[in-house]
């Protein structure tokens, strides 16, 4: 039993409330990467990549390496290398049921970001692969995604959240604290706060690659 009461249930209702998009919203979606794209994934270091298994069970993953660490292989498919994680492969499973896949391309200090929509597939070519070492480390398995929508989004949720503005950070102090976190959320017999931190430190100084 939901919570909520009072749900909306067709588009025409959803419509009624929120209006229709812009002509300039309508027809800027593309079906390529042009130059433009181009020079956005070249800049960006960071993407979120959305992905679904066949069931419906969503999922949300960061992407992040050097500026331009995702590879345009031509005006319709790019690869992104899939970089040592927690081994649960949330994302590659979904891939593996589900082809869809949503991207979010962001550069720091970049309020609009890139959005591309397509299929995936998880790739072992290892002449695209080598292109992709880094510290003399190649990535296992790539995502191969083919291309099917591309488009800017604009700035208004970095503008409301003032995402890249320092002055609305939080101190160090009053950050969340990940690793008890962490602990309390695993309730582990022996694994506490200090142990769960150690862990993460040593993973990101010695398994980034």
């Amino acid at each position: 039993m939901s919570i909520f009461e009072n749900v909306i249930s067709s588009e025409d209702e959803l419509r009624s409330l929120l209006g229709f998009p812009s002509e300039l919203v309508q027809n800027k979606v593309i079906s390529h990467l042009d130059q433009h794209c181009l020079e956005f994934i070249s800049k960006s270091p960071f993407l979120v990549m959305a992905t679904s298994d066949n069931q419906g069970m969503c999922d949300v993953s960061p992407r992040g390496d050097a500026p331009g660490f995702v590879e345009v292989l031509d005006e319709t498919h790019i690869l992104i290398p899939e970089r040592p994680g927690n081994r649960k492969l949330d994302s590659l499973r979904n891939i593996l049921s589900n082809p869809k896949v949503g991207l979010v391309f962001i550069i720091p200090g970049l309020e609009e970001t890139l959005r591309i929509n397509g299929n995936a597939c998880i790739i072992r070519d290892e002449d695209l692969l080598e292109r992709m070492e880094v510290n003399g480390k190649i990535p296992v398995v790539g995502i191969g995604v083919a291309v099917e929508e591309c488009f800017v989004h604009c700035a208004k949720a970095f503008k409301r959240s003032n995402l890249w503005n320092p002055q609305m950070w939080l101190h160090e102090e009053g950050l969340p604290n990940i690793a008890k976190m962490i602990a309390d959320h695993v309730k582990l017999p022996g694994i506490d706060a200090e142990k769960v931190d150690k862990a993460l430190q040593d993973s990101y100084l010695n398994r980034l690659y």
